[in-house]
């Protein structure tokens, strides 16, 4: 990426391309679903360590996946809220079976 993205409508498309292998976006669903219900259950419970494992695990697997599986650099570093917001829209999707037809559009096969 040579270029800084400048809205969120072009960091979609190349968020989901960083994204191209469906291993890693099962990775990415998993971390964010584990890291979300930690993050609720400690603002619920009022432990926050709770809520830091949550946030600590969605990244953990995020990141792993990036190492591992695509050998790309995560979006986190230079997008950190787009990235989040993409994470969570992303397992959305994919937990309501509506990630494909994005998927499509953005030119991943």
């Amino acid at each position: 990426m040579a270029e800084r993205i400048a809205t969120y409508a072009e960091f979609w498309p190349y968020y989901l391309r960083e994204h191209a292998d469906p291993r890693t976006r099962r990775v990415h669903v998993l971390g964010t679903v584990i890291g979300v219900g930690l993050f609720l259950a400690g603002i619920v419970l009022g432990r926050w360590w709770l809520v830091l494992a949550g946030l600590f695990s969605g990244y953990l697997f995020a990141w792993v996946s990036h190492m591992t599986i695509e050998r790309n650099r995560p979006a986190t570093f230079t997008y950190p809220l787009w990235s989040l917001g993409s994470d969570l829209r992303m397992a959305w999707l994919f937990l309501t079976g509506r990630l494909e037809a994005e998927l499509r559009r953005a030119g991943v096969g």
